[in-house]
């Protein structure tokens, strides 16, 4: 297991010697569809993969409700990843597509439908962003008892930025419909 980088130093770029500071990233993982626990293993095994990511937590496995979604969706499989990362939220936006594409996730049916696999950011270190694309701290972190539960086995002072702790946004929301899954277990080879 490798040591995660001191999240207080600067890491510099060796091709264009460009500072680029080392973020907290917190990813939420989510699958209802196909073998769910491969799925959500096969995205931690890619962001493991990412040059410049440092997974440094994984949280149990929850079973979850689906929110949202066309009536007798199956139930979703939820993890989050904790990663520190040099990589820019754009980079990471795009790597967590790419890895969502290579478990054919189909986005024609809209947002809340049944998926094979999600990533999504929730937190990169304090960035912000509310374009079309990229919204950060992910809008609906603060809502979803399937994100802030398993955060909150891996973190449990964390905050969203602009929405406060996550202990206490998980008391307003609570954890109906949240079963832990100790049976299934994800791993990082890191």
């Amino acid at each position: 297991m490798s040591e995660a980088p001191n999240p207080n130093i600067i890491d510099a770029d060796t091709l264009t010697g460009e500072m680029r500071p080392i973020r907290r990233v917190v990813v939420g993982l989510g699958s209802n569809l196909g073998e769910r626990l491969d799925n959500l293993q096969g995205a931690v095994d890619a962001l493991a993969d990412t040059p410049d990511v440092w997974i440094t937590g994984i949280s149990p496995v929850y079973e979850s409700e689906p929110v949202g979604c066309p009536p007798d969706s199956p139930k979703f499989l939820n993890a989050v990843v904790l990663m520190d990362t040099t990589l820019s939220a754009h980079r990471l936006l795009d790597r967590a597509l790419a890895i969502e594409d290579a478990y054919d996730r189909d986005r024609s049916h809209g947002v809340n439908s049944p998926r094979t696999l999600d990533v999504d950011l929730i937190v990169v270190g304090d960035r912000r962003s509310d374009t079309e694309a990229l919204k950060l701290p992910h809008p609906l972190a603060h809502e979803r008892s399937f994100v802030l539960r398993p955060w909150l086995d891996l973190e449990p002072d964390a905050e969203i930025p602009d929405q406060g702790p996550i202990s206490v946004l998980l008391e307003k929301v609570g954890t109906d419909g949240l079963d832990r899954r100790d049976d299934l277990v994800l791993e990082s080879d890191e």
